[in-house]
């Protein structure tokens, strides 16, 4: 069995701490927020999912220093813009042989990094140490033990195949992968395109519309992908095209919710104001905007809806723009 630490204990932290648990493994959940794991502690019920109830042999703290300092595999479970400042804070209690898994979906502003290169620029822990968890997943079905699938991506296979076998049970199947660059950018990227889906949607069109914007999406997703060194055809697995179909169609996904609420006249800020839960996409499309520039790929819709997030851009005239491009061959 192992000693698992998930920093952070978000919706997503929550539900595979609580996959970890079932299978006996001692899991620990930090949070900054004292308030929170109190309640966690009193009541064993999640903060932001009610129907996740935690058993006893899942222990939560504040406490950073005593939570890493015993754990041999620790989850990364915050969002992505904060991944850097809370590291620089942990230093002093990581070390070059504990497996580092990374669950969250973002690329870092401005260094345009993705959680890998994070953390091993902060913490300089070798590539092989280094995991990250993705594919088609919401919290609240995978605590109901709906079948789900993952990938396990890490640049030593012999390191993803363990994090796929801590986590696998009969309702949670993992798969191993190699091209942690893609499977990162595949998590990452979809978020954008699901905040466009989720527009379409807000704004009263049918399916044929989100059909095209997923497709056309996907295309954006795996152009720039290669461009910045990923495998193309990582693109076509679980991390590519199937986190971006549950992430465009769910009923839980925050960035379509966000699109939606902007589709129906509804401003960024207010939106935002609203939500306990991070939707990564809104960031990520900032992050976008820069790497369209630096590798040179032509991502339109991508682009829309950063013009749309930031620049108070017209949905209905984004999509009108989308549709009136030169035409083109398909591939």
């Amino acid at each position: 069995m192992s000693d698992i630490a998930f920093l952070g204990c978000g919706s997503w932290g929550g539900a595979l701490g609580f996959v970890a648990a079932q299978k006996g493994h001692k899991v620990t959940m930090w949070h900054r927020n004292s308030a929170v794991v109190e309640y966690i502690k009193k009541t064993r019920v999640h903060y932001l999912v009610p129907e996740l109830h935690f058993p006893e042999n899942v222990l939560f703290t504040t406490d950073a220093e005593k939570t890493l300092n015993s754990a041999d595999i620790i989850v990364i479970a915050i969002p992505s813009q904060s991944i850097r400042g809370v590291l620089i804070d942990l230093i002093p209690y990581f070390n070059k042989d504990k497996i580092i898994v990374n669950i969250s979906k973002g690329i870092e502003i401005n260094t345009l990094m993705t959680v890998s290169d994070i953390i091993k620029d902060v913490l300089n822990i070798i590539s092989s140490n280094t995991v990250t968890l993705s594919g088609p997943s919401h919290a609240e079905e995978v605590i109901t033990g709906y079948p789900t699938t993952l990938v396990s991506a890490s640049s030593e296979l012999t390191t993803s195949k363990r994090i796929q076998e801590l986590f696998s049970n009969e309702n949670l199947r993992i798969y191993s992968n190699t091209d942690i660059r893609g499977v990162e950018l595949g998590g990452a990227m979809k978020n954008v395109i699901a905040i466009a889906a989720g527009i379409s949607d807000g704004i009263g069109y049918g399916d044929n519309s989100k059909a095209a914007l997923m497709t056309r999406g996907m295309r954006e997703i795996a152009m720039l992908g290669s461009a910045m060194g990923a495998n193309p055809t990582t693109f076509s697995g679980l991390s590519g095209i199937g986190d971006l179909i549950v992430t465009c169609l769910s009923r839980y996904s925050r960035n379509r919710r966000v699109g939606q609420l902007i589709g129906e006249g509804k401003s960024l800020d207010e939106i935002l104001s609203n939500m306990r839960m991070v939707a990564e996409g809104v960031e990520t499309a900032k992050s976008l905007h820069q790497l369209l520039d630096k590798y040179e790929v032509e991502m339109p819709i991508a682009e829309g809806i950063y013009q749309i997030l930031f620049h108070n851009a017209d949905p209905k005239k984004s999509v009108a723009k989308l549709m009136t491009r030169d035409l083109s061959r398909e591939l």
